[in-house]
């Protein structure tokens, strides 16, 4: 197929659906649920290339990996197995044909200059379909294993700008260039080649404070919104709107994705059994707590009511609307996200292997005849 083909739609993700569906985090061990039951995702590589073959012969439009280093503790040792998102991401768009791979991408941690090659390569690899997911900022234990110092709030994000600033230069110029910001001095500056077919990668932010959503508004084409403690649509739809009229406000348009934690069985009562079984009876409590105490959650800093709020929605993973029931419900859900203003989810499940298939022939059907999905050929 003709470059131009491949990549005139590559910010839809090459395909007409109304609404987009991925799946979230598949790169960690236990994916996004804090749960100690035996059946837990493994995370590991052959689970990782099954599950992307079986979604892209499914028609799901993204994979969008956790940018992780270290695990959360507790008897699991939560998300403490993960594969490097650039390098996932590259091997999962070799094996794959029209399905997109995001890389998530801690910016203070990865040179521009390497980045900007590796994600071409990537975006060579798969004739386009590499997506790339920018993280200023957050998990100070982590930076530590660099031997790098976790920056104020602002400077994460003023940071953050000098960095995609370089990368895009990179990506456009066709002559070498200095660059002097107040992080990044630079000399000299070239590479080739460019991204696939003289376009760039699909760029997404998961800011949720007001600078980090004027950062993804100015620089990305895709907002991660998951505002903190927000467990229903109606919490989640005015942080939606609020970064579409910030986007308006630049004369930009900014698609806004969120997160959906899936349990989807036959009937409601066995979508509820199942969802209280691993997320509530068979939680990894400790880990839990320790990803609280990371944020500053506790009985004496926000109350005991609220934080014990706070505990049974974490173990869901770190953010996200719960969907759980039968197939109908689901589809009532994802279609209520839909008319919030949601472009797409990313969606977690306990075992991504053994959910998709069952979430694939009866709820993406649905979907279609709903209108939210372009039916599969």
């Amino acid at each position: 197929m003709a470059e131009t083909e491949r990549t005139d739609d590559r910010y839809s993700m090459y395909n007409n659906n109304a609404f987009k569906l991925g799946l979230f985090g598949a790169n960690c061990s236990s994916g996004r649920a804090i749960t100690k039951v035996p059946e837990r995702w493994s995370g590991n590589w052959p689970d990782n290339l099954a599950l992307a073959r079986m979604a892209d012969e499914a028609g799901i439009d993204f994979l969008l990996p956790i940018g992780r280093w270290k695990g959360y503790g507790g008897e699991t040792n939560y998300q403490g197995e993960t594969y490097e998102t650039v390098t996932w991401a590259t091997g999962l768009l070799a094996a794959t044909k029209r399905i997109t791979v995001f890389a998530t991408v801690h910016a203070p941690l990865l040179h521009p200059v390497f980045a900007a090659k590796q994600f071409v390569t990537a975006d060579h690899i798969s004739q386009g379909r590499f997506g790339l997911n920018i993280v200023c900022g957050w998990n100070e234990g982590e930076f530590k294993m660099f031997g790098a110092t976790q920056r104020d709030h602002e400077g994460r994000y003023e940071y953050g700008q000098e960095w995609i600033d370089v990368l895009r230069l990179i990506w456009q110029s066709d002559e070498p260039f200095d660059y002097q910001g107040r992080h990044l001095k630079l000399e000299g500056v070239c590479a080739d080649p460019k991204p696939f077919g003289g376009t760039q990668p699909l760029i997404m932010n998961a800011g949720a404070s007001p600078t980090g959503q004027a950062f993804a508004v100015k620089n990305c084409d895709a907002l991660f919104s998951t505002p903190r403690g927000a467990e229903t649509i109606e919490e989640l739809a005015d942080g939606i709107q609020h970064a579409k009229d910030l986007a308006a406000r630049d004369g930009r348009k900014l698609d806004v994705y969120s997160v959906g934690v899936v349990t989807c069985r036959p009937t409601m009562e066995e979508a509820k059994d199942y969802h209280r079984h691993c997320i509530i009876d068979d939680a990894d409590w400790d880990a839990v707590d320790n990803i609280l105490a990371m944020k500053d959650i506790s009985p004496e800093t926000v109350g005991a009511e609220m934080f014990e709020r706070r505990r049974r929605h974490q173990a869901h993973g770190m953010g996200g609307i719960p969907i759980v029931g039968d197939p109908d419900f689901v589809v009532g859900e994802i279609t209520r996200m839909a008319s919030a203003g949601l472009r797409g989810i990313g969606i977690s499940f306990v075992n991504y292997l053994e959910e998709l298939p069952y979430f694939r022939d009866e709820v993406v059907p649905r979907l279609e005849r709903v209108g939210l999905r372009e039916k599969r050929r």
